[in-house]
């Protein structure tokens, strides 16, 4: 007979994601999650299957958790403000989550750059897609600019997202906000 479960999933992996967040993937030991999860190793390979499964779920746990500045930016008209403000509101949102360790998924994407990881791989990729079509769809409200000129600004947007994440690991929030300020000088 199987054993009930005496914890919430949703609680332990948003703990396990913030260690993932804090620590990185390879920095965080299956140990780690014992102790900040609060159960065992048995539960931890019982419900998620690995340290890899634990980490599938605390990637969706924190796509979760700031889907409400996507949403707000996808439903937003005002074009390359409402980037703008989403650039501001990222940085909010990691503080409020309690995490001044930049985007879990940037984080990710760098870690995991050079790992022959194809889930995770794929995971940061629909992720980063998705946001660069949002920042095309508000960058056409601008009629003004052609195809050519809107990909472009999109793939530098997006560049600009991942470079201020990773800023947001150690830079003021006076620097953080001149680097948003500059990138959309030009936009």
């Amino acid at each position: 007979m199987a054993r009930k479960k005496e914890y919430i999933e949703e609680e332990v992996i948003e703990k396990a994601m913030h260690l993932f967040w804090h620590n990185g993937y390879e920095g965080t030991s299956v140990r780690m999650l014992e102790k900040e999860m609060g159960i065992n190793q048995f539960s931890i390979y019982s419900s998620f299957g690995s340290k890899h499964g634990v980490f599938q779920e605390s990637l969706k746990c924190y796509k979760q958790k700031v889907s409400a500045i996507f949403n707000k930016l996808k439903t937003a008209t005002r074009g390359v403000e409402d980037i703008k403000e989403f650039f501001y509101d990222s940085i909010r949102a990691s503080q409020e989550l309690g995490n001044q360790k930049g985007c879990l998924v940037t984080n990710t994407y760098n870690e995991f750059a050079e790992k022959e990881d194809d889930v995770i791989r794929k995971e940061i990729v629909d992720f980063m897609e998705g946001l660069k079509a949002i920042f095309i769809e508000k960058l056409r409200l601008d009629s003004s600019k052609d195809e050519v000129t809107i990909r472009k600004q999109a793939n530098y947007l997006l560049l600009a997202k991942h470079g201020l994440a990773a800023a947001s690991r150690v830079n003021s929030k006076e620097e953080l906000e001149d680097y948003i300020e500059m990138t959309f000088r030009n936009i």
